[in-house]
């Protein structure tokens, strides 16, 4: 299943290739808390489950 919500909700954060439609991901950390958030956000959107953080000693990574 690849459905691609999370490139609709973060495009900054993630992009689907148009030939394999394989979701690639452009941003790793999330530096201010408004980044952050919109990350958890995109975790809890994704009908899959693919998306997952960890935290990092400078932000949330996905």
């Amino acid at each position: 299943m690849g459905s691609g919500q999370c490139t609709l909700f973060l495009p900054d954060v993630f992009d689907q290739s148009e030939d394999d439609g394989k979701v690639v991901l452009l941003d790793t950390a999330a530096s201010d808390p408004a980044s952050a958030a919109a990350l958890r956000t995109a975790v809890m959107r994704c009908p899959s489950g693919a998306i997952s953080l960890r935290p990092r000693d400078s932000g949330v990574t996905a």
